[in-house]
């Protein structure tokens, strides 16, 4: 039997948060040589802690964090490895400023990679008392992001007398002693979703374990405000009071008063000077790619195809899918005739090794989507569209435009490319010479949908929508012949839309 140091009312998650000073002092003989100290002013208390509960073997099972910092003591918050090899980050934006208090899991700040948005949580208890670097520094892995002084409440001495708590059967462990939390349990991911829709945590009821709040239990309350917002009656305008300003009915003498007035619009100002900006963030990362891409010899193809059915499905398809609550474009039809098509010339969705000896054919069809963000070019990829419908489809492209304009993509979303698809029509261009995105072989880019008079099969003039599509193909492993033959397939079931269905799965 082992004993430590604990506040009164020390719950699980006040554990996780809980500083740790090793090597102390043995109460009673056992295997558990920690005193535990809470962020919590209320007397200590000894709790005896089972062999089988100790907190030797509990850190086995569980990811707690262990600090052996003192109450009080200013220790350097530092930016941990994030992983994919990153090595630095622009600070975005800051989620506190010196003063504030911070929990453990709180949000400290949100971080721009070349590849992704991470946002940074605290790992202590404490008080801001300096904060590193401003909006769109530069900072480094492994150096200070801000300096916390941690939580001192619990370093006023003490009168009350300790004394021994038996915490029953081993079976019980800590959890029947030391209850559960008050504290709310939710990822920074979840926190700043609530706080982006101004939504209390507090109120949410969560599904995960132990109560977790997870995104789909943030999103169903907000639905459910919605509701209820939609549900209340506006009650009728009562009678003008005294006090109350009333407008006069209009008697054709005077021009009645416009309620919001009209101002012209102000150009953006010109630069009038010469300045220097460093390159960073998703616009290193496209240097970095392009600068690759000069190695690879481009084959560039370019055809028009008939898409009037598919606009007449479109409208058809964008009302049903409207009713499920998503945005359906062309642009999922694009995707998923690519994918099929991609089942018939698989080397378009290959890569090569470095040296150039060896092709890898890829399994999954992980189509990316060239998106124009306020963070630059983008291409956010989506995964199996082998396997998915084109409602899927459309779902996931919302999710990821919707990501990328508030610029919070995940690294998944950005690496992990087989074959990449660029929308240049949305823009207004017509054809591209697109340049393609190493480690892939092929992409495409999709110019605007026009109405043009075109001869149908009788000779007669008939209205007609068309668009042009432009192939680049890496010209070391995919021939002219194979690039032409994969866009006549991917041509054929825009034209025919009607016919993807009978290749779909």
């Amino acid at each position: 039997m082992a004993f430590a140091l604990v506040r009164r009312g020390f719950t699980i998650p006040a554990l996780i948060k809980c500083f740790i000073r090793p090597k102390t002092k043995l109460l009673k003989e056992g295997c558990c040589q920690y005193s535990f100290y809470a962020s919590k002013n209320i007397p200590d208390v000894m709790y005896p802690i089972p062999a089988s509960s100790c907190f030797c073997k509990i850190s086995n099972s569980r990811s707690f964090y262990l600090s052996t910092a003192n109450h009080g003591e200013v220790v350097p918050f530092k930016l941990s490895d994030i992983g994919e090899g990153i090595g630095e980050v622009t600070v975005k934006e800051w989620f506190v400023k010196v003063g504030d208090k911070v929990n453990q899991f709180d949000s400290i700040c949100e971080v721009q990679s070349d590849k992704a948005s991470v946002t940074i949580s605290s790992r202590y208890d404490g008080i801001i008392t300096k904060i590193y670097h401003e909006v769109d520094d530069i900072a480094k892995v492994g150096l200070p992001l801000v300096d916390i002084e941690l939580d001192g409440d619990t370093t006023e001495p003490v009168n009350q007398k300790d004394e021994d708590i038996d915490i029953g059967p081993s079976s019980q462990g800590l959890d029947s002693v030391l209850g559960q939390s008050d504290k709310v349990l939710a990822t920074p991911a979840v926190r700043r979703l609530a706080m982006e829709h101004n939504v209390q945590l507090g109120n949410v009821q969560g599904t995960g374990k132990n109560g977790r709040l997870l995104k789909e239990d943030v999103f169903r309350y907000i639905e459910r405000l919605k509701e209820e917002e939609g549900s209340k009656v506006q009650e009728p305008p009562s009678k003008l009071t005294k006090g109350t300003l009333a407008q006069k009915p209009y008697d054709g003498a005077t021009p009645p008063l416009s309620t919001s007035k009209v101002f012209p619009s102000i150009p953006e100002p010109v630069i009038v000077k010469d300045k220097m900006e460093p390159i960073k963030g998703f616009q290193k990362t496209m240097v970095k790619t392009m600068s690759q891409s000069l190695a690879i010899p481009h084959f560039g193809y370019c055809d028009e195809v008939c898409v009037t059915e598919l606009v007449m499905l479109r409208s058809i398809l964008k009302k049903k899918a409207g009713e499920r609550g998503v945005r359906f474009s062309f642009m999922p039809f694009f995707i998923k005739a690519a994918s099929l098509a991609l089942n018939q010339f698989p080397v378009l969705n290959s890569s090569v090794d470095e040296k150039c000896e060896n092709i890898i054919y890829k399994s999954a069809h992980n189509i990316g989507v060239a998106m124009d963000t306020q963070q630059g070019l983008i291409v956010p990829n989506i995964k199996n569209v082998q396997n998915l419908s084109l409602l899927q489809v459309a779902t996931e492209l919302n999710r990821l435009q919707e990501l990328g304009e508030k610029g919070q993509l995940g690294s998944s979303d950005l690496t992990g490319g087989t074959f990449t698809l660029s929308n240049v029509g949305v823009i207004g261009g017509t054809y591209a010479k697109p340049v393609i995105v190493p480690p892939e072989v092929a992409i495409g880019a999709v110019g605007k949908i026009q109405a043009v008079p075109r001869f149908d099969e009788q000779d007669n003039v008939v209205k007609s929508h068309v668009l042009q599509v432009s192939w680049s193909a890496d010209h070391r492993v995919i021939d002219g012949a194979t690039m032409s033959r994969f866009s006549n397939l991917w041509k054929s079931y825009l034209e025919d839309p009607t016919s993807m269905l009978l290749d779909m799965k």
